[in-house]
């Protein structure tokens, strides 16, 4: 459901969810390791989606406990909205070989 909001609005930020003031929300170009955001009022926290730990920012305890929850029961979306919104990150990396510099004369 999700998703299909996101494709149709076109927004650069979904806004997944807001649970009592939590706004829930994802960006696109984000960086590793892949992770929501959830803002209170001027507080925001980034939860990582495999565990729900703290990767940067704080909410009030209340706050942090809903927007745990939330990643948990939405675990499987949001990965697969992260991975939608951030596919260089999921992207094959090119292999250097050994010899690129070319030899000068």
């Amino acid at each position: 459901m999700y998703l299909i909001r996101y494709i149709c609005n076109n927004d650069a930020m979904p806004n997944f969810d807001n649970i009592d003031g939590i706004k829930i929300n994802m960006y696109n170009g984000e960086h590793w390791p892949p992770h929501i955001h959830a803002e209170y009022g001027d507080e925001e926290i980034l939860l990582v989606i495999e565990d729900g730990s703290i990767y940067e920012g704080s909410l009030p305890v209340k706050q942090l406990r809903k927007a745990r929850q939330w990643l948990l029961d939405n675990k499987s979306n949001a990965t697969s909205t992260f991975k939608l919104l951030n596919p260089h990150l999921y992207a094959p990396r090119k292999q250097k070989t050994k010899d690129t510099k070319r030899k000068r004369r």
